[in-house]
């Protein structure tokens, strides 16, 4: 896969993203998750898919991901959505879209369809987490992580093998993004993909991503011993399977 390219949004600001490009048509954007990359295996596979399909791709590293500028640190989901919406304009323009969301890449779907809502024909997600920053982090913080972060502005959190700089101005930036108290009317295709064993976010987000679409045609899929990625072959081809019942 090495149709990557960089779109250069201001003078020191670079978006690396993958994209397969169609004149006049549908395209599958996929949004990644939470300090990820376009190096796995789901963009690889819905790329693949697209060009199989006859579709457009579009999918992109937000700022102070993978191969973009910027660091992490310094981003927020308002930041990281407005990379999105500036990508889509360019390389999507007027055609019709599929949102595919990852994890935080669900957060950041929906606040597309503000700047989207006529193009916006389906949305998948995968192991949907809106909100996640107030409701999974600060939530579930001690009061001297509380107090620290306030503090030092960063906390540094381990998860399995990870570590993860959290900013005191992510998690403030998370409130001023609130989704999951809208009503969405459109009609549309939205299935959310779970894993009932995920480990990180609970199967009742995709649910709350589901009642906020009230005309919509929907579908919650759980998926037995499924995790959060949902990147094993089986379950790859099922994410595949549920793209294609909503483009057809």
């Amino acid at each position: 896969m090495t149709n990557f390219s960089y779109f250069k949004i201001k003078r020191n600001k670079k978006i690396r993203y993958l994209n397969h490009s169609k004149r006049k048509g549908t395209y599958i954007v996929f949004l990644h998750g939470f300090m990820s990359d376009l190096e796995g295996k789901k963009p690889k596979a819905f790329y693949n898919f697209a060009k199989k399909n006859n579709l457009g791709f579009l999918a992109l590293e937000y700022s102070g991901h993978g191969k973009s500028s910027g660091k992490f640190v310094n981003g927020n989901v308002s930041k990281w959505s407005k990379d999105t919406t500036t990508l889509i304009k360019k390389v999507v323009k007027k055609n019709k879209i599929i949102l595919v969301g990852s994890s935080m890449g669900a957060w950041i779907s929906l606040n597309q369809f503000k700047f989207f809502k006529k193009q916006i024909k389906g949305f998948l997600g995968i192991g949907s987490a809106p909100e996640f920053l107030e409701r999974l982090m600060w939530n579930k913080f001690t009061r001297k992580e509380k107090k620290e972060i306030k503090k030092d502005g960063i906390i540094h959190l381990k998860h399995g093998d990870y570590e993860y700089p959290i900013t005191y101005q992510l998690i403030k930036d998370g409130r001023k993004n609130k989704v999951l108290h809208k009503k969405i009317y459109q009609k549309i295709y939205i299935t959310m993909v779970h894993g009932n064993k995920d480990k990180s976010v609970p199967v009742s987000y995709s649910k709350k991503i589901l009642n906020m679409f009230l005309n919509s045609k929907k579908k919650l899929v759980i998926v037995k011993n499924g995790d959060h990625s949902l990147s094993s072959p089986k379950w790859l081809k099922l994410l595949k399977t549920e793209l294609k019942l909503i483009i057809n």
